[in-house]
């Protein structure tokens, strides 16, 4: 009997997470689970938290570097048909963890509703936008969330709204606990001006990064208070620089690209030498916004 009797239905064990992360790097997880609704989910964490089973929720691992090690748990990817749900009600939309941020964004302008459009091209699950609270130049997911829906560490489940979700520059209090969904407040709206206003922001961000075919995580650091993390790793004399088969894109300074000889560790050495350029050329620490696992 093993500490997920029950659950060997939507269990692999030492999966590739390569293939579940745009990076398409890093070892294995010992355990990849699917729960396909939100009572397996529920018995899941609850048995990790009995057995003292580490976890992690992926989504489509648009923000994510795995070690070359892999990880030695359980990872849990909310890719069922039920995580996939996506409604909208009057002015609300209300999207499942699982969704595609993107398609969120394209329907909910399809149905006239306007101010997600200021978050054109952002890739990655709604669970994990509403996490890290994910946005760019023009604003950020947690300036149009109503309430999210969590499930704890219990298994248990509760609607948070978005005041006691501590929304700030890539982070929220999620914390230990696993998205379940999100109700976004949107607005009627002119549709032809947001889809315009889609199409420069969308136009804007790929004609100064990387294309979206390169195996990259996005922005590898956030950008320190009054300063641009681009900026001063382009200072410091790093774009194009390689390590191994990971190189400092010479287009965008804060993305990282995985050429096909790549390595988890050549992505870890390019992180810890731009920190320590950045750190001797102007004196500021860069945080990662990509998670290591």
């Amino acid at each position: 009997m093993t500490w997920f009797n029950g659950l060997e239905a939507i269990c692999q064990t030492d999966a590739r997470l390569a293939e579940h992360t745009w990076y398409g790097l890093g070892g294995p997880a010992r355990w990849l689970f699917t729960p396909r609704n939100e009572a397996e989910l529920a018995a899941l964490v609850q048995r990790c938290a009995a057995a003292s089973i580490p976890w992690r929720v992926l989504g489509r691992g648009a923000n994510v570097l795995v070690r070359d090690t892999g990880f030695d748990g359980a990872v849990i990817k909310l890719s069922a048909p039920f995580w996939d749900e996506l409604r909208f009600e009057d002015t609300l939309a209300y999207a499942a963890a699982g969704v595609d941020f993107p398609r969120v964004v394209r329907q909910s302008l399809d149905h006239g509703l306007v101010g997600l459009e200021n978050l054109a091209g952002i890739p990655g699950t709604v669970g994990g936008a509403v996490r890290m609270n994910a946005g760019g130049h023009y604003g950020c997911i947690g300036e149009l969330v109503r309430d999210v829906r969590l499930m704890t560490t219990a298994g248990q489940l509760l609607t948070c709204p978005a005041a006691e979700m501590g929304f700030g520059y890539r982070t929220s209090n999620v914390n230990g606990r696993i998205v379940i969904g999100v109700t976004l407040q949107l607005q009627r709206g002119d549709r032809e001006a947001a889809m315009a206003r889609f199409r420069q922001i969308w136009n804007e961000k790929y004609a100064h990064q990387p294309p979206v075919s390169a195996r990259s995580a996005g922005c590898v650091f956030k950008n320190p208070p009054g300063h641009a993390a681009g900026r001063l790793i382009d200072e410091a004399g790093l774009k194009g620089t390689r390590r191994g088969g990971a190189e400092i894109s010479p287009q965008h300074a804060n993305f990282i690209i995985a050429h096909p000889e790549a390595t988890a560790q050549d992505v870890l050495d390019l992180i810890a030498l731009t920190r320590e350029r950045v750190r001797s050329t102007s004196g500021i620490e860069l945080e990662c916004e990509i998670e290591t696992w």
